[in-house]
């Protein structure tokens, strides 16, 4: 039997799945999740292998992720379901809308475009590995070590919400930091180049952010010729938590056109 991943489900409504970036987690999207469950969403965050309170495996690619969210949908009895996904979350969501086109309502894609992009993570994995967690008693010790290697008070505050502490009181991440660490060139890779969805899509790009650029549209609109591209303001690669008040009115105005 397949494993299900983990989820928080918030609301009743019409399903939205919501897919975390690389290192993030289901808790990332909770303000926003709430919020869409406020305007009659049945709200899924769910964490992708290897992420939050997922199970984790040595097998992680976009293959395997887009199968781990049909499965869900499957053990969940949902049909069809509106769609957002952010950075990697946002290429699962691009591979699973072009596999599964009619269990993709529409489809909200976060600050990435359906191109390679090659390795650029290596500062944090470094980072994170350089934590010995058995001698580390409470989070702003930890948070003291990464100091060292990344001075970017935003980015710490977003890797150590992974921490937690087991049943032995240790302090330990819940991510994959071995797998994720082996397998970043497989978050970097591309959707099947021959692969489409033609619903109603939606990218949404951080203004300072240079995931997406111009040169990427026209990739976009042949993988997705029925997209809309529209750039959220005064915000970068984290662009749903750096100006979330503009990320759901541009969303919630995209899902609720033409729905009765």
């Amino acid at each position: 039997m397949n494993q299900i991943l983990y989820s928080n489900i918030i609301g009743s409504g019409k399903p939205l799945c919501i897919l975390h970036g690389f290192l993030g987690m289901s808790d990332n999207w909770k303000t926003l999740g709430t919020a869409y469950a406020e305007n009659g969403f049945e709200v899924h965050l769910i964490d992708q292998r290897n992420h939050g309170r997922s199970f984790h495996s040595p097998d992680f690619n976009y293959d395997f992720l887009v199968n781990d969210l049909n499965d869900y949908l499957l053990a969940k009895n949902i049909e069809s379901t509106f769609l957002i996904g952010h950075s990697m979350g946002g290429k699962t969501a691009m591979q699973f809308a072009c596999s599964y086109p009619e269990k993709t309502q529409k489809l909200i894609v976060a600050d990435i475009a359906p191109k390679f992009y090659p390795p650029h993570h290596h500062d944090i994995i470094n980072a994170l590995n350089s934590l010995d967690l058995s001698e580390l008693k409470s989070r702003s010790k930890a948070d003291e070590q990464l100091q060292q290697y990344l001075s970017n008070f935003g980015v710490r505050q977003f890797l150590l919400k992974n921490l937690y502490r087991t049943e032995d009181k240790k302090l330990a991440f819940r991510f994959n930091l071995e797998v994720l660490s082996d397998k970043m060139e497989e978050v970097g890779e591309n959707i099947n180049s021959t692969d489409h969805y033609d619903g109603p899509t939606l990218f949404l790009k951080g203004s300072k952010s240079e995931y997406i650029t111009q040169a990427d549209i026209p990739e976009i609109k042949r993988h997705f010729p029925n997209a809309k591209i529209e750039t959220i303001d005064n915000a970068s690669h984290w662009l749903h938590a750096e100006n979330p008040t503009q990320f759901l009115e541009k969303s919630l105005v995209f899902l609720n056109n033409d729905l009765p």
